[in-house]
């Protein structure tokens, strides 16, 4: 099977194309500095040059909350056009199918806990990463639109917060678990007796482990064809505060922890109800948090930076 994978070479794509390949699928990896998918005509010679049947569509334009504030207006815009020129030219080709990936930044700032698919429309996502969580909002409305009118077949997933090997670990652009390994190991490097974090410490967040949330999207990919989203997780919630204890542990950081409460805590809580995965196709985390903490900060110390 041809298939292509936007963002293949990133943090979450580069274990996708990994299992994709080992089950025998011809890929064709989609890099930014190759492709620039917010150009439809860009976008239209992929699809004309590669002809897949399958594409899974990972590429993002995102951040942390200090990113998510300094470009809301650029993360509205790329990730709105990259997923409208993916559908619009598989729906041209007559893709066989076209796996799309959300975020749960898409869920209402207050939603319920834990976040249902069900309630993904009751209300405005939290205002930091709403421009992001909104663009693929909105490409959720299109891939069931798609659908509905010209039969693509076109799943959307909303993965947790991810974790893991090959993530990001820049300072000003990283997620949260990422961030807090780098402070705590150069912390210790340089011999420093504390780190400083953003907000209260009191947010919840659920985290997946990125080997299991590829697996997930491959198994989706393989085996479920329907028009609603799909929560990937592991229904399991930990404070930040309760985090920042636990990567301490994991990276050895002895030092203080410093809450600096003038910066914006994000969202009050996440946690996902896991149950449609499961039901759908299959779906279940197996990597525990502290064996997915214990081989990320081993990868990320054999960086040598």
């Amino acid at each position: 099977m041809k298939t292509v994978v936007t963002g293949g070479s990133g943090f979450l794509g580069s274990h996708l194309v990994e299992l994709l390949e080992a089950d025998g699928h011809d890929v064709h990896i989609v890099r930014s500095k190759d492709t620039d998918l917010t150009d439809a005509n860009a976008v239209a010679q992929l699809f004309e040059e590669q002809k897949p049947d399958r594409v899974f569509h990972l590429a993002a334009e995102v951040g942390g909350i200090g990113a998510n504030r300094d470009n809301p207006g650029r993360y509205w815009y790329a990730n709105l056009m990259m997923g409208v020129n993916v559908l619009e030219q598989a729906r041209i080709r007559a893709t066989e199918k076209v796996v799309m990936v959300g975020t749960i930044c898409s869920y209402p700032k207050f939603a319920p806990i834990p976040f249902r698919e069900e309630t993904l429309w009751d209300g405005y996502p939290e205002e930091t990463n709403a421009p992001y969580g909104v663009a693929k909002k909105a490409l959720l409305v299109g891939a069931q639109s798609y659908r509905e009118q010209y039969g693509l077949n076109s799943i959307v997933l909303l993965p947790v917060n991810l974790y893991g090997p090959r993530d990001n670990f820049d300072l000003h652009s990283s997620h949260v678990i990422p961030a807090l390994i780098r402070k705590m190991v150069e912390a210790q490097e340089r011999g420093e007796s504390s780190v400083t974090l953003w907000g209260d410490g009191s947010p919840t967040r659920e985290f997946l482990y990125v080997e299991d949330c590829a697996r997930g999207l491959f198994m989706a990919g393989r085996d479920y064809n329907g028009p609603e989203p799909v929560n990937l997780g592991t229904g399991i919630e930990i404070t930040i505060r309760d985090l920042a204890e636990t990567v301490a542990a994991a990276t050895g950081f002895e030092g203080e922890i410093i809450w600096d409460t003038t910066k914006p805590n994000g969202q009050p809580r996440r946690q996902l109800d896991v149950s449609r995965a499961k039901e759908q196709f299959g779906f279940e985390a197996e990597v525990s948090f502290a064996d997915g903490m214990a081989r990320t900060v081993e990868w990320f110390r054999a960086q040598g930076r």
